[in-house]
């Protein structure tokens, strides 16, 4: 049995499930702080109580993500050894940072969630500045590593193709670093307040109008909302990035069997086994123009017939690839368009949209999102195909060679779908539990005395 397709799912499997826990583990952090200093700032009942039930919904997912993130770490040496033992030396540096900023956020996300009756009201809000950024730069540093696959340099090899020197600074300053990492955290924002959001549009959809429900909307979604025309604009700037450095890549993005220019941005399509591409909507000349405005329709886009067939992904792959990118584009474009929507309803009406179709929408995005986000990241991986470290080292020479992967990925799957399953009820849970106390979960209040125990009963002895 060939181990490297196994070894290729259950790396996909895991990382599918664990990119849905980032955004939250980055940005709900962010939107707490923001109902927490509303609450102190404005004195706003609703808002505290916002608050304090965010950071504990923010605590599970992020032990959760801790979990899923352990198995990760696991699967790097046990189904690419080849791979790190090849490549660790460099590729394991942006980890090391990322293993400081996780602790540093675990550690902050406790003192915060204890501070709620032990600290005074500001001192415990920022007590919660350091969990923001920390989920930021975690979530850059294993960018970090992402981006080092796509634009490998920062050491030195011998004549054996050893590594044998490392400039940490060039590993994890690639070039395509700062582009990647500014997409992912942008997105992370966008799909975690879309999340947060389209679950507080499920309530005020079945009628809970309260000024919780409300506010804990429009925190959320106006993040999201603001994060959504950022993102657009840093995904054409990485979109451009790749025509230059990643043309192969972009070739599949865009299905581009032969070099030329007055290339057409065709919307699905696909191609065939003999190199053609049929089928989909074809827009004359706007993948050139895309790709470099300044010469507009007569910039030239390199083919698939500038490398060797083993060099560039299959047609399956091809096909996988600008599918996921016209779905990526295609839900970013539909969130823009509602985020549009909301931020012109504010500004000209100083209220948030309330329309039943609005509030429909707005239900959906946070799974929409999700889609979005995962899309993009198979655009990143499989239109990086056949190369694990680009130009360097191929997928099938970093996998494993024990036949017996399947077990794991059997294994994995069946972790995951309990772990999910049981981190869903466990939510739940927690929201009737919220829904049915109406205010604080415990006895005394935050920021408040906190409640003691009566003296005990002194009872007199006789002799």
């Amino acid at each position: 049995m060939n181990p490297v397709p196994w070894a290729r799912s259950q790396m996909a499997f895991t990382l599918a499930c664990h990119i849905i826990l980032v955004p939250l583990g980055v940005s709900w952090a962010f939107m707490t702080l923001v109902a927490n200093y509303k609450a102190v700032r404005h004195d706003d009942r609703s808002a505290l109580v916002l608050a304090q039930r965010w950071s504990k919904y923010m605590a599970v997912t992020f032990a959760v993500g801790a979990v899923t993130g352990t198995v990760l770490s696991f699967e790097f040496g046990l189904l690419w050894p080849r791979f790190m033992g090849t490549w660790g030396d460099a590729f394991g540096v942006p980890f090391a940072f990322e293993g400081i900023f996780f602790f540093t956020e675990a550690i902050f996300v406790a003192i915060y969630i204890f501070g709620w009756r032990r600290l005074k009201p500001w001192p415990h809000f920022w007590t919660g500045v350091p969990i923001v950024i920390a989920g930021v730069f975690g979530s850059i540093s294993v960018v970090a590593a992402n981006a080092w696959m796509n634009a490998p340099t920062g050491f030195t090899l011998n004549s054996k193709g050893e590594i044998v020197d490392v400039d940490p600074l060039d590993v994890i300053f690639n070039d395509a670093m700062p582009l990647q990492a500014a997409h992912m955290v942008v997105a992370a924002y966008l799909v975690g307040g879309f999340m947060i959001a389209s679950v507080y549009a499920a309530g005020l959809l079945r009628g809970r109008v309260d000024r919780y429900h409300k506010l804990g909307f429009g925190i959320a979604f106006t993040v999201a909302a603001v994060a959504t025309p950022i993102q657009m604009g840093v995904g054409d700037s990485l979109a451009r990035w790749v025509f230059n450095n990643q043309p192969v890549k972009f070739a599949t993005i865009e299905l581009v069997p032969q070099t030329g220019s007055d290339v057409p941005e065709r919307l699905l399509g696909k191609l065939n086994d003999d190199g053609t591409v049929t089928g989909g909507v074809p827009i004359p000349g706007l993948a050139s123009w895309l790709s470099d405005p300044s010469t507009g329709r007569a910039t030239v886009i390199k083919g698939f017939d500038t490398v060797p067939p083993d060099e560039r992904p299959t047609v399956a792959e091809t096909n996988i690839v600008h599918l996921s990118w016209d779905i990526m584009v295609g839900l970013g474009t539909l969130l823009f368009l509602v985020s549009v929507w909301y931020g012109a309803m504010w500004l000209f009406r100083r209220r948030l949209p309330t329309g039943k179709w609005f509030l429909r929408v707005a239900a959906c995005s946070g799974v929409l999102a999700i889609v979005a986000m995962e899309a993009g990241w198979v655009v990143t991986e499989v239109g990086r195909q056949p190369w694990i470290v680009y130009n360097l080292m191929k997928v099938e020479d970093a996998a494993t060679g024990n036949t017996g992967v399947w077990i794991t990925f059997i294994a994995v799957i069946v972790l995951y779908l309990a772990l999910g399953i049981t981190t869903i009820m466990v939510i739940r849970a927690m929201s009737r539990r919220f829904r049915r106390a109406g205010g604080f979960a415990e006895l005394d209040t935050p920021y408040g005395p906190v409640a003691e125990a009566p003296p005990a009963e002194v009872v007199e002895s006789r002799p």
